[in-house]
């Protein structure tokens, strides 16, 4: 189990990524563009660099639902490798049969 201050710091990071997508996204789109005038751009750059770094997209970190285990995780399901064995042997995810011989 991940320490409690790790998971939550990114359940707060999640939040700031979704707060600031649609700033963040017009921002880059203008210091993107070629046909804008470089002072536009360069403002541009500027206001993007006041906004929290948190709010950044790169800054999330893949966690188990269950756990809060950041290492195997399996993107479809949300789940780590260890939650994910434990579930499927109880028979709580359907389609889902643990081998065994």
């Amino acid at each position: 189990m991940a320490k409690v201050s790790s998971i939550e710091k990114d359940k707060q990071r999640r939040q700031l990524v979704k707060k600031h997508a649609a700033k963040r996204a017009e921002l880059k789109a203008i210091a993107k563009d070629p046909s804008r005038p470089q002072e536009e751009r360069f403002a541009a750059r500027l206001k993007l660099a006041e906004l929290p770094r948190n709010s950044s997209k790169t800054r999330l970190r893949n966690r188990c639902a269950i756990t809060g285990r950041s290492r195997g995780y399996y993107r479809k399901l949300g789940l780590s490798r260890i939650a994910l064995r434990e579930l499927g042997s109880q028979g709580l995810i359907p389609g889902l049969v643990k081998s065994s011989w």
